[in-house]
């Protein structure tokens, strides 16, 4: 095996999606599909489960996806020993976010890291937040943009940055432009579109469950975007914290509905394990994004400069 046949273990890795790997690969699947089959010839072992519907890790692959990152962690920081100034930081901080997030929350962000450390590269990967912890607990990412939790995670460093309150959103176009009643009404009335997984979906969930309320539920999906895209086509009011509304795509098409008090506020920021490891120049490069995280005096007004 080679440095070339780790990295593309580790691209399909964090996507589980073959055409989206061999896109970022400049392979095609069936290249892409070769090249993982002779990585298994060659270990003795599956690495991935794959079927028509989807491509999981196995145990096996999970074992040797420890040993493919820190293999080319070790290439990288010794690439980086070779030309580096001992005072410059330098090397690639992987970043998950919400699309939602990378033209609210990052942009102050990068221009701190990027002014700062110029020899840091970003790789963002964006997603529904409702997996930015997880995608930072296994590694994928050394830094999220997420809802801070309710209750702390001692594992976490989180670093708030903004408050929205959870909204109910409806398309202009639609039938659901105005409600009335108490939440506890709508949501019982109006059809809702809710995110599948994540703090608003626990809130929504607990705060039903606690006052013996049946939603009417039209639809759930994965991400804030997904929830806008089905509101849009006129199925329902979505449920998303209200961020999402003020800036991007969204400010104009939506009427919004509150939530009252029921469902409470997001507080967003970005989440990090709180102990630093790895190589020294992994470490490095933590170091520096926890320096800007918290020598920073967070406002959002600075994204829309």
């Amino acid at each position: 095996m080679d440095f070339y046949e780790l990295n593309a273990f580790q691209v399909l890795k964090n996507t589980l999606h073959y055409s989206r790997a061999a896109d970022e690969l400049h392979l095609s699947p069936s290249a892409l599909s070769r090249l993982i089959t002779r990585l298994e010839d060659e270990l003795g072992v599956r690495l991935f489960d794959r079927n028509n519907r989807e491509v999981t890790l196995t145990d096996n692959g999970k074992k040797f996806a420890a040993f493919a990152k820190h293999c080319i962690d070790e290439k990288q920081e010794l690439v980086s020993s070779f030309t580096r100034n001992e005072q410059e930081v330098t090397g690639t901080l992987h970043i998950f976010a919400s699309v939602t997030a990378c033209y609210t929350i990052m942009p102050p962000f990068i221009k701190k890291i990027s002014a700062k450390y110029p020899g840091i590269t970003l790789s963002i990967e964006t997603g529904d937040p409702a997996q930015a912890a997880q995608t930072v607990r296994e590694g994928r990412a050394e830094l999220a943009v997420a809802a801070i939790p309710d209750a702390t995670i001692d594992a976490f460093d989180c670093i708030s940055v903004r408050k929205s309150p959870l909204v109910f959103a409806a398309a202009n176009s639609g039938p659901y432009t105005e409600v009335s009643g108490s939440p506890q009404d709508i949501v019982s009335s109006v059809p809702l579109i809710l995110p599948k997984a994540g703090l608003a979906r626990k809130r929504f969930d607990n705060w039903v469950k606690s006052r013996n309320v049946r939603p009417a539920i039209a639809a759930e999906t994965e991400g804030n975007e997904a929830v806008m895209a089905l509101a849009a086509l006129g199925l329902g009011i979505g449920l998303v914290p209200k961020i999402v509304l003020e800036y991007g795509p969204y400010t104009e098409g939506f009427t919004c509905h509150s939530a009252g008090n029921a469902l409470g506020y997001y507080d967003i920021g970005f989440i990090q394990l709180t102990r630093i490891s790895g190589t020294e120049n992994t470490r490095r490069i933590r170091l520096a994004a926890t320096d800007i995280l918290h020598n920073t005096r967070w406002d959002i007004t600075e994204a829309l400069d």
